[in-house]
C-alpha cells in the first residue's frame, strides 16, 4: 500500500482534526441526557441555546450555514468546518435514456438513476457489475443508454427473477445472479468485468465492492455510498492507512448521524414528532426513578394511535413491553412535563449535531476515496445530483492506473 499526497488527503486531515477537536459537541446519544453535557465546557454556547425556542431551533437545524453564522460567537472555526466537506458537482454528460424504461421505477428513484448514469464516462462501454441491483433499475439503464452488458447481483430471487423476465421481454444484456454480495464467490464477478457501479448499496455491502475492487483487476469503479451505520463490526473499521491514524472512534450510533437529514417538515408532523419523543423521554424519566438507573431505556416502535390515548397509556404501554411494575400510584403529569423539558434539551443537542452530520459523511467518504488512491486508482470525489433529490449524493468513481 503506497503512500499518496493528493487534494483528497488534505481535505480528509482537515475534517479529522475539525471533528475530533469539537467530538463532545456531536458524539454521544442526546436521549441519554438529562441536560446539555457541555455546560461547563461551553457555557455562553449553552446560554445561548436556553434563549432559543423550539421553532427557532427547528429553523436553525434546515440552515446550517445560518445557524454557523449564529454561533460564531462561540464557535468561529465552524464556518470552516462547513467549507471543509464541500465537493465539486460532477461535469455531467449528456447521455440521455428514454422515459419508457422508467416502467415501474419510482420517479424521484428514476431521477436518481438518471443523474447518475449520467456521472459515468461517456465513453464508459463493455461489461458492466450492477452490485446490490434489486430488480436492476440501474443495470436497465446501463443496458438500454449504452448498449452494453450488464452483470447484476442480488441476493433476493424474486427481485432476480422480476429483474430477468423484465430483461428478456425487452431483449436487454442482462445476466442477474442470485447471490450474497458478502460471500467470497462474488468476488469472482468482477473479474468478468469492466466497471462496477453501486448507487445506493448499504454500509459494508458497498465497502465490500471496494475491497474486491482493490483484490481484482477490474478498470473502474463507481460509488454513491449509503447506510454508513449497516456495519458487521460494533465499531467503523478504517480503510485507509491515513484514517487508521485518526484519533476517532466511531460507533453504530454515531455513523447514522450523517443520515438525519433535516427535510421541511410540516407543523403537523413537528406536533406528532414532539408528542412522541416526549412520551418516550418522560417514561425513561419515570424509569429511571422506579429502577434507580441513569441511562436511557429505549421502548419498541409504536402504533401512533395509542400516542391520541395520552401520556399515562403510553407509559403502561411501554411498561408492558420492557416488564416494569409500575406502582399504584404515579404523577404522569410530573413525568410528562419533565419528558417535555428534554424533548427541548435534545432539540438543542441536535441542532449542533446538524453542523457536523456532512463533514463526517465527508470523512467517511473520504476514507473510501484515499483507500482506493492507496491502492492504484485516480480518484474523484463530486456530486451527482442536487441535494433535493437525495442527500446522499456524493459520488466516488475510481480508474486503475495505467
Amino acid at each position: 500500500m503506497s503512500h499518496v499526497a493528493s487534494p483528497l488527503v488534505s481535505q480528509f486531515l482537515r475534517l479529522d482534526e475539525m471533528l475530533s477537536s469539537h467530538v463532545d459537541l456531536w458524539q454521544g446519544v442526546p436521549f441519554d441526557c438529562m441536560d446539555l453535557p457541555w455546560r461547563k465546557t461551553h457555557p455562553t454556547l449553552c446560554h445561548w441555546l436556553d434563549e432559543q425556542s423550539l421553532t427557532t431551533l427547528q429553523a436553525l437545524k434546515e440552515n446550517p450555514s445560518a445557524l454557523a453564522e449564529a454561533i460564531s460567537d462561540w464557535l468561529p472555526e465552524i464556518a470552516h468546518l462547513q467549507g471543509s466537506g464541500d465537493v465539486p458537482e460532477h461535469a455531467m454528460s449528456s447521455l440521455q435514456c428514454d422515459t419508457h424504461w422508467a416502467t415501474g421505477i419510482p420517479g424521484r428513484k428514476w431521477a436518481q438513476i438518471q443523474a447518475f448514469n449520467q456521472a459515468l464516462p461517456e465513453d464508459s462501454a463493455g461489461h458492466w457489475l450492477e452490485w446490490c441491483a434489486g430488480k436492476g433499475y440501474l443495470g436497465r439503464v446501463l443496458a438500454a443508454s449504452r448498449k452494453g452488458k450488464v452483470t447484476s447481483l442480488e441476493w433476493q430471487k424474486i427481485l432476480c427473477d422480476d429483474g430477468q423476465d423484465y430483461a428478456h421481454k425487452h431483449n436487454l444484456d442482462m445476466h442477474f445472479v442470485h447471490g450474497d454480495a458478502f460471500s467470497p464467490d462474488s468476488a469472482r464477478l468482477l473479474r468478468e468485468c469492466d466497471h462496477a457501479v453501486a448507487l445506493h448499496a448499504c454500509g459494508d455491502l458497498h465497502v465490500t465492492l471496494l475491497r474486491h475492487s482493490v483484490g481484482s483487476e477490474i478498470k473502474s469503479v463507481s460509488v454513491s455510498p449509503c447506510c454508513y451505520h449497516l456495519i458487521q463490526n460494533p465499531f467503523y473499521q478504517p480503510l485507509s492507512s491515513v484514517a487508521q491514524k485518526s484519533s476517532l472512534t466511531l460507533s453504530r450510533h454515531d455513523l447514522k448521524l450523517p443520515l438525519q437529514e433535516t427535510v421541511t417538515a410540516g407543523q403537523t408532523v413537528k406536533n406528532k414528532r414532539f408528542v412522541e419523543v416526549s412520551f418516550r423521554l418522560g417514561f425513561d424519566a419515570l424509569q429511571r426513578e422506579l429502577n434507580n438507573s441513569d441511562c436511557y431505556l429505549p421502548v419498541p416502535n409504536v402504533q401512533k394511535s395509542l400516542l391520541n390515548e395520552g401520556f399515562s397509556a403510553f407509559c403502561h404501554w411501554a411498561a408492558q413491553q420492557k416488564q416494569i411494575q409500575l406502582p399504584e400510584y404515579v404523577d404522569f403529569d410530573h413525568f410528562q412535563q419533565i419528558g417535555e423539558a428534554r424533548f427541548h434539551h435534545v432539540e438543542k443537542m441536535e441542532t449542533i449535531r446538524t453542523l457536523f452530520r456532512r463533514p463526517l459523511e465527508m470523512w467517511l467518504v473520504l476514507d473510501r476515496a484515499i483507500y482506493l488512491l492507496e491502492n492504484g486508482f485516480d480518484v474523484d470525489v463530486t456530486t451527482f445530483c442536487e441535494r433535493a433529490l437525495t442527500p446522499r449524493n456524493l459520488f466516488i468513481h475510481a480508474r486503475r492506473k495505467g
